[in-house]
């Protein structure tokens, strides 16, 4: 039996192709297309970029984090500035993830207790609880449209056991997030499925998702260090058990490649730092798959990163230039590749979208895949 949704936040499937969906996000602040890719803006920013640029990338959703913002500048702050849309002036649909991931794995001494955890900062080593009522206090106090539960993300490899005990007490966390929960029309709650790479503790984990009812299901533990095939053999296990009607949000993945084999089994909203982190660290993601631009092979190469790209960096730039900035350590550099990934990702999912309403999804998906394997041809 489903729960009933946690609030007024919309979402429409408007077409599907085997299981890839085309769908749309409706929020308080504006829709989001889906499949979505969002861009990463943990601590109220897209690094390296201004809003008019992450804007021109095609991205029309961002995501915050609930534990960064909580420490520096917290969201008291934030909400006594006008809430994150402000402060940030980004315009478009939020969301903020939990911070559980965060305080996993950033966070010095930290404690789990059924009440929630208990930890020390590791910007200045100040101690902090964060139960579930407070992570949807903090992520109303941002004004996120969209809040994420609190859960324990638990490590790759871990035992089944251990597994079981973490995921059923995230399923206790969400249910107090969901009685937390302040509802408004326009804002969403999401629950997030754990049972790291054991299909019985996902499925059990996604039907006590769904008995509470949330507007949207995350599948979460994921991208861990578990491989691509495992990733999406999880996935599979995951979303029969979730409600056609809702959205589904596979977090902290991935490569293209990940995204368009998970579309493809079904997922329908990503977030990522990956585009952006390898822009400031001279990876570039092209329809011929990435390219390292300190490698000495693009110093005199007159050509854009990729010909089919419209983004500032390939429409105004040849790869010899974007290659002397990085080695130069020109701080533009960073900026123009930045653009360019996202720029990338965005444009990917707008072809994955096209593809599904087309009704070929599964012929896209091969002519991407036969055109990465062919890889960059250096110039002449």
């Amino acid at each position: 039996m489903t729960g009933p949704a946690a609030s007024g936040a919309g979402f429409e499937l408007l077409s599907s192709d085997g299981a890839a969906r085309r769908g749309r996000l409706t929020t308080a602040h504006g829709t989001a297309e889906t499949p979505a890719f969002m861009a990463v803006g943990t601590a109220a920013t897209v690094k390296g970029l201004t809003v008019e640029q992450v804007v021109a990338t095609g991205t029309q959703i961002v995501l915050g984090n609930t534990y960064h913002l909580m420490l520096r500048p917290t969201a008291e702050r934030v909400a006594e500035l006008g809430g994150l849309h402000r402060f940030m002036n980004w315009q478009g649909p939020i969301l903020t993830d939990s911070g559980g991931y965060q305080v996993m794995s950033l966070a010095e001494l930290r404690k789990i207790t059924e009440e929630g955890v208990t930890f020390k900062s590791h910007i200045d080593g100040s101690r902090h609880a964060l139960t579930p009522e407070r992570a949807v206090e903090i992520q109303d106090l941002l004004d996120s449209n969209i809040t994420m539960v609190l859960d324990e993300c638990t490590p790759f490899p871990v035992e089944e056991a251990e597994t079981k005990r973490s995921m059923e007490r995230s399923m206790r966390w969400a249910a107090r997030c969901k009685e937390a929960f302040r509802r408004r029309e326009g804002y969403g709650l999401f629950g997030i499925v754990q049972g790291s790479v054991f299909p019985e503790l996902r499925r059990a984990s996604a039907e006590a998702l769904v008995e509470v009812g949330f507007d949207g299901y995350a599948i979460g533990g994921l991208a861990v260090g578990e491989g691509q095939e495992l990733m999406f053999s999880m996935v599979e296990a995951t979303v029969p058990h979730l409600p056609q009607e809702r959205p589904r949000y596979l977090m902290g993945v991935g490569k293209p490649a990940d995204l368009v084999g998970a579309v493809l089994r079904g997922i329908d909203m990503f977030d990522c730092v990956l585009p952006t982190r390898s822009g400031r660290t001279a990876q570039a993601f092209t329809g011929h798959g990435a390219l390292n631009l300190r490698n000495a092979r693009h110093q005199s190469d007159p050509r854009p990163l990729d010909e089919a790209c419209a983004c500032p960096a390939c429409k105004d730039y040849s790869r010899a230039y974007l290659h002397h900035l990085f080695r130069a350590d020109e701080m533009l550099g960073p900026i123009l590749l930045t653009q360019h990934n996202l720029h990338y990702y965005q444009s990917l999912m707008a072809n994955l979208r096209q593809a599904i309403e087309d009704g070929r999804a599964l012929d896209f998906a091969a002519a991407f895949e036969e055109e990465q394997a062919k890889g960059d041809i250096p110039a002449l």
